[in-house]
């Protein structure tokens, strides 16, 4: 019985799902009125054996600082710094790189507060981070609230080590939502959506195809053979066993959704970790499906619930059998369903929900018919040389897929190893293999001596061929829009002949703002993303018109703000959002921010046109290859 990594990563992400969420900090908070003017409040945390909370001083790219951020202050101010009764250990943290500063056992802050009125209030949290020898916790924050209650606070300040900062306060951080033309967000939702829908359904036709699905249609026709019984039954019994496909892989995904989060399936498209993880993982199955080792999950898994499938009866025997066409083909659809989820994933579970159901359509729908009409199955071709082909076809796409995961973790972190020239090379090199692997001149293990190349072969190393041809001119700058959704931006080419690429201004909002007014210009604010697929099309698509890229060179400042940007900010920014305090602690967060904040939308790419104050001059524009409605929103502005 062959033993799988594929297996034991499965698993492990099973049990790292149910981890055990541990407080080992626990804060209490009490005030003193030491005068009619003046009020002492001392927090207190007291903290499990073995742990350590961190200090309010802390350098950018380590641990979450211990922070005291008020979001209510009426009638109170703050009369000096916070003073804690506890020494701070100082020491150099192998983990984190850096020498670090902590608490340990108990410790109490007290804050003196000058009160104006007896009517005041004070509200606020305490936002911190804790670690042992082994982990560490970054749970929600601590909320207080002395005086009275007030349903409105006032704009966030934090307080560390007594400075007061205002986060993101400049006019120039307005709000801008009720101007925007909250239509077009709308329609590039629902847009989204669809898309979505989409890429599941095609993910779902793929996975029909690949060597793990395909061997189950005769294990399902004959299962529902042995049923016997009512031709009536029959019918509905199979129809009854497409919806449990369905439903096992829509729960499959909102499970994953709620241990995660779509949200943190979002982030983790930008996730270096991920991404590397993703890209690994995908050059395995290549190498499996070229023939050096066979994938699969254990037998005893599979065969045992197709056993109790057989020997079960009714309603519960077909679930069965679906869970079982889910199992065995898992070790092929895992990739397929893994990359779905993270795309899919937009803060919500809606994404990853319409996502995984199409999939699960997709490739219910095909063995729901089998079921049906067990006579289509004598049509179908059997599994042999041209399966083998198929897998090798496969672990090429893949390998040139892998390449992306790649690419969106070398971005968001700047790390410089794959450029745009480098990333052509690779698909260059891959597609034209690929070419001569259809043509018999490459043979692979498990391969079948080609004797004759058959039409569909030719048809399709012609397609391979002629690609790797259409991506040689990329190698000097060429914008190869069919490829710009994968590769990296135009921006990181080295040699570069072409003259008409567009490259922006600045990577700073409060920059850009400055430069407006030096120049007397409007601002292209352009929310884009590393991992953006839609952004590239954009980018290849529209700005490398003539036109088009004339105006944005000549007549405004174009500023493009990477919402997965993982480059630390010099110091952490403290907000309120949603009567949530959050740290933006990257220039991602911070961009991503200002466009929730200021523009009402989280969606990429998304574009607006503003002012040297950061206001509003025209509606916003969103994905849309069409040069001439790009055109006409700068014109907007004229």
């Amino acid at each position: 019985m062959k033993k799988t990594l594929f297996t034991l990563l499965f698993l492990l992400s099973v049990t790292l799902g149910f981890s055990q969420i541990v407080e080992p900090v626990k804060w209490q908070a009490s005030e003193k009125k030491v005068s009619n003017t003046e009020l002492e409040v001392t927090y207190t945390a007291t903290m499990d054996e073995g742990w350590h909370l961190y200090g309010m001083d802390l350098d950018a790219g380590g641990p979450i600082p211990t922070a005291f951020n008020y979001t209510t202050l009426k009638h109170a101010t703050l009369n000096g710094a916070i003073a804690a009764n506890q020494e701070l250990h100082k020491e150099y943290d192998p983990n984190f790189e850096m020498e670090l500063t902590w608490y340990v056992k108990q410790v109490s802050f007290v804050q003196l507060f000058t009160l104006a009125d007896p009517d005041f209030s004070i509200e606020g949290n305490i936002s911190f981070m804790a670690c042992d020898d082994q982990s560490c916790t970054n749970p929600s924050p601590f909320e207080f609230s002395f005086g009275k209650k007030i349903e409105k606070a006032v704009p966030v300040v934090t307080a560390q080590n007594g400075e007061v900062k205002s986060a993101l306060s400049s006019t120039i951080y307005k709000p801008m939502v009720d101007k925007l033309n909250q239509t077009d967000n709308d329609k590039q939702s629902s847009t989204s959506m669809w898309k979505v829908l989409l890429w599941g359904l095609l993910g779902g036709f793929i996975a029909l195809f690949t060597p793990c699905v395909w061997p189950i249609i005769p294990m399902t026709v004959s299962f529902f053979l042995k049923r016997g019984g009512e031709k009536s039954k029959g019918k509905r019994d199979a129809i009854f066993y497409g919806f449990a496909i369905i439903i096992i892989y829509l729960a499959l995904g909102l499970i994953v959704t709620g241990l995660f989060g779509a949200s943190a399936l979002n982030s983790m498209a930008t996730n270096a970790g991920f991404n590397i993880f993703f890209f690994l993982l995908l050059v395995l199955f290549a190498v499996s499906f070229f023939g050096a080792f066979e994938l699969a999950l254990p037998a005893s898994w599979s065969s045992k619930i197709d056993q109790k499938a057989e020997s079960t009866s009714g309603i519960l025997s077909i679930l069965l059998m679906a869970f079982t066409l889910v199992l065995v083909s898992f070790s092929c659809t895992g990739p397929i369903i893994g990359t779905l989820l993270v795309e899919a994933a937009s803060g919500s579970w809606l994404g990853p929900a319409i996502g995984m159901f199409g999939f699960a359509l997709a490739l219910a729908l095909p063995f729901s018919l089998f079921a049906f009409f067990p006579s289509m199955l004598k049509k179908m071709p059997k599994s042999g040389g041209w399966m083998n082909t198929l897998k090798v076809v496969l672990g090429f796409l893949e390998l040139a897929l892998s390449l992306k995961f790649l690419s969106v973790a070398d971005l968001a972190y700047g790390w410089g190893l794959l450029d745009r020239e480098t990333f052509i090379v690779l698909w260059v090199v891959i597609f034209a293999l690929l070419g001569l692997y259809l043509l018999g001149k490459i043979r692979l293990p498990h391969d079948d001596k080609v004797e004759k190349v058959s039409v569909a072969r030719l048809m399709m190393a012609i397609v391979s061929l002629s690609y790797a041809l259409y991506l040689v001119p990329g190698l000097w700058g060429a914008p190869l829009r069919s490829a710009s959704a994968f590769a990296p931006p135009l921006y990181t080419q080295d040699f570069n002949l072409y003259e008409n690429e567009v490259h922006p201004n600045t990577t700073d909002y409060e920059t850009a703002i400055q430069m407006s007014r030096m120049e007397h210009k409007p601002i292209l604010v352009d929310f884009s993303g590393f991992g953006c697929v839609n952004c590239r099309k954009m980018e290849a698509a529209v700005w490398t018109n003539d036109r088009v890229a004339t105006k944005l060179k000549n007549n405004f400042i174009l500023v493009s703000l990477m919402v997965d940007d993982r480059t630390p900010l010099v110091e952490p920014i403290t907000v309120e959002e949603n009567g949530k305090t959050r740290i933006l602690k990257t220039v991602g967060d911070k961009n991503s921010y200002i466009q929730r904040y200021k523009f009402g939308s989280s969606a990429q790419p998304f574009y607006v046109i503003v002012d040297d104050e950061g206001e509003l001059l025209s509606q916003s524009y969103v994905f849309n290859q069409d040069v001439e409605a790009f055109l006409d929103f700068l014109k907007g502005v004229e």
